[in-house]
């Protein structure tokens, strides 16, 4: 049997945002991902396909609002919005 540890565990950032409900569809986030306003890890993003691990920070605009989020979980689906929220804790919120 092929066990991956936690740690070996990735997700692209596109598919993760759209998982976590910061976008509203796959392409939304990939386009989020891509305009170069994502940080993963104080380094900005500039691709959907990065890889994204658990214990990663997210600084991730959205309106007028910046969210950094540090990622406790990778979901397996775009669940509910108490799922997703269970995937991240919110470090900083504001502007």
């Amino acid at each position: 049997m092929n066990r991956t540890s936690v740690a070996d565990q990735t997700l692209r950032i596109d598919k993760l945002l759209w998982f976590l409900r910061f976008a509203h569809n796959r392409t939304m986030a990939r386009k989020i991902a891509e305009k170069g306003h994502v940080r993963l890890n104080g380094r900005r993003i500039e691709r959907g396909h990065v890889k994204v691990r658990q214990g990663d920070i997210l600084t991730i605009p959205q309106g007028r609002n910046v969210h950094v989020v540090r990622i406790s979980a990778l979901p397996e689906r775009r669940g509910s919005v108490a799922l997703a929220h269970s995937c991240y804790e919110i470090l900083q919120t504001g502007n």
